[in-house]
């Protein structure tokens, strides 16, 4: 079974820097020890605490160029922040990254450590094929955590969205409830994300290579493929 992840021609004429790499691994074993996650995880956490390192901040151009996507698709950015950007927040207040299953802490710790957003979705529960494109105010979307919440994203917010409803909202903020990554996924779809291809092509494709690293020895197979407007379809 295939799944096929499309960047809308609309959102590629609007942010023509869009670069995304879909690294998907089938056969994952997230009940088994992750011991370069952990060691990943780790090493982010003690470079903060001793401070030769701290995480991108909306002064980080590689932030500052997803708050300017926020604002051009109408989501106040300080108010409704990218993923890489609440999660490097969460960091630096906790000196510490959240555990929540081999899988995530992989995407989680590669984030932070390249300042790109990344997600991910479990592929036997998407249907159909994945759209990035603008919302029309028609579509639902129930959050992660909340299953008995329903959401409606606004008429031109950027969405990640297959057949059912809403995968993520405001393009990388928060997913999806249905299509969460458990330590019993085993066909996984990861994204890594940048709107500025021109400076961070190179950084992202290394960020993939590393995120695979962490994931090859505890799954069957792993690809990468990457979107962006001039290649706008990839198929997981």
């Amino acid at each position: 079974m295939t799944t096929a992840f499309r960047l809308a021609p609309d959102v590629a004429d609007a942010f023509p820097g869009t670069f995304i790499a879909v690294v998907t691994a089938t056969g994952l074993r997230g009940r088994e020890p992750w011991p370069a996650t952990t060691a990943a995880l780790e090493e982010v956490e003690a470079r903060l605490a001793d401070g030769s390192w701290s995480p991108a901040d909306e002064n980080d151009p590689r932030i500052e160029a997803w708050h300017a996507a926020y604002r051009a698709f109408g989501t106040n950015p300080r108010r409704i922040r990218p993923s890489v950007d609440a999660l490097g927040r969460r960091l630096a207040k906790k000196g510490s990254l959240p555990r929540i299953n081999p899988a995530v802490d992989s995407y989680n710790a590669v984030s932070v450590r390249y300042g790109l957003p990344a997600g991910a979705f479990d592929l036997d529960q998407v249907t159909g094929d994945v759209e990035i494109r603008y919302a029309d105010g028609s579509e639902s979307f129930t959050p992660l955590g909340e299953p008995g919440t329903v959401e409606t994203p606004k008429p031109g917010e950027v969405i990640y969205t297959d057949t059912t409803d809403v995968l993520t909202r405001h393009w990388n903020h928060r997913d999806a409830h249905r299509t969460r990554v458990t330590e019993d996924s085993t066909r996984i779809a990861f994204v890594l994300e940048t709107v500025a291809a021109a400076r961070d092509e190179q950084l992202l494709t290394t960020a993939a290579g590393d995120l695979q690293a962490l994931l090859q020895p505890h799954c069957d197979s792993s690809t990468v493929h990457y979107l962006s407007p001039a290649h706008p379809h990839a198929t997981a």
